[in-house]
């Protein structure tokens, strides 16, 4: 296996989405809804272009995701009051019952992965992943 950086970075995301969809077959999620669940399980009724954001996905692969996430009864679309020009994405009970399987899955793979890390190696871990993401979001905001 290749050691650089983005080789493992790269395999490291396709492994554990492997593990996610393996540990999630039959629950109907199909790519991206993960991830969008997760999300709205934060910030349910907010816009999609804030989905989008919070997702770190691209807006019209966003649209089309929420999209059969509404066709399937996972989330709805409403407007509030005086903002009409705006919908906001809320989930429904089935959403939220799939939220609950999606975030015991990642507790789950969570546990599994970082268990067997030394003391304070996951800790520093995650610290240098967000700092990446953060490094990464400033170039977005750049372009």
């Amino acid at each position: 296996m290749d050691a650089s950086f983005h080789y493992l970075l790269m395999a490291a995301h396709a492994l554990f989405q492997k593990q996610v969809f393996l540990r999630l077959s039959g629950s109907g999620l199909t790519s991206g809804q993960p991830k969008v669940l997760d999300y709205l399980g934060l910030h349910d009724g907010s816009r999609q272009r804030e989905i989008a954001a919070g997702c770190m996905m691209d807006p019209a692969t966003v649209t089309g995701v929420i999209g059969r996430m509404e066709e399937h009864g996972l989330v709805e679309r409403r407007v509030k009051p005086g903002d009409r020009r705006s919908s906001y994405v809320y989930l429904t009970p089935l959403g939220r019952e799939k939220l609950a399987q999606v975030k015991n899955v990642f507790v789950q793979l969570e546990h599994e992965l970082l268990r067997n890390l030394p003391a304070g190696q996951p800790e520093a871990l995650c610290a240098g992943l967000l700092a990446l993401c953060g490094e990464m979001v400033d170039w977005e905001e750049l372009q």
